[in-house]
């Protein structure tokens, strides 16, 4: 039986020159995955890259499969930044305008360096970092159902959480799949218009 791969962090950098170690070692393995893929991101090529000895590397992550799993992770948190500042924005806007707002976010987050985007959701299975989407999806459904309770007024009788599964849902899979893989032949026009029949398809869902 194959051993499950490390990809908890050994331990967490506490001063500058550790956390500089760090973010140097993340950054590097970010730019090898990208541009020459998993199966390249040896520990010595990071360190290499990172102009840190393997020594080092070992101190913070036990493995290349901790480290793709801390780029994962700083990359959510940037994604869940932009959703969080959305979800306040449109707190009080009425149901099309937040809805817009909300589908045009997502697709300027998935732009947050979108090839980097394409290759950790082609490795969440072997890093074994699940718990790290699941967690990203929760906090969505969360803020989307927060919206629906605080304007139940402008739309039919249902399940909240059904609903908030669905719409967040049908929004990561379209925005998801336009930019990670039809950016190319996708025009501004495009993508402004996948944001109104988006909007349309959340809004008559809704309604």
């Amino acid at each position: 039986m194959a051993r499950k791969p490390l990809t908890k962090p050994r331990k967490k950098a506490s001063q500058d020159r550790s956390r500089a170690t760090v973010d140097a070692l993340i950054e590097a393995t970010a730019r090898i995955l990208v541009k020459e893929g998993f199966d390249k991101a040896s520990t010595n090529h990071i360190a290499a890259t990172a102009g840190v000895s393997v020594g080092s590397l070992y101190q913070y992550f036990p493995s290349k499969e901790s480290l793709v799993a801390a780029v994962m992770e700083r990359h959510s948190m940037e994604l869940m930044r932009a959703v969080r500042g959305t979800a306040a924005e449109v707190a009080a806007l009425p149901m099309e305008q937040a809805v817009r707002k909300l589908v045009a976010t997502a697709i300027e987050a998935h732009r947050i360096d979108p090839k980097l985007h394409r290759v950790l959701a082609e490795q969440i299975p072997r890093t074994g970092k699940l718990e790290n989407v699941e967690t990203f999806n929760q906090e969505n459904y969360a803020l989307f159902r927060a919206y629906l309770e605080a304007h139940r007024a402008e739309f039919r009788t249902m399940d909240l959480g059904l609903a908030a599964f669905v719409c967040v849902t049908s929004i990561e899979a379209l925005t998801h799949t336009a930019v990670l893989h039809h950016s190319e032949s996708f025009s501004n026009e495009a993508f402004a218009a996948l944001v109104d029949e988006a909007t349309l398809l959340i809004v008559r869902y809704l309604r």
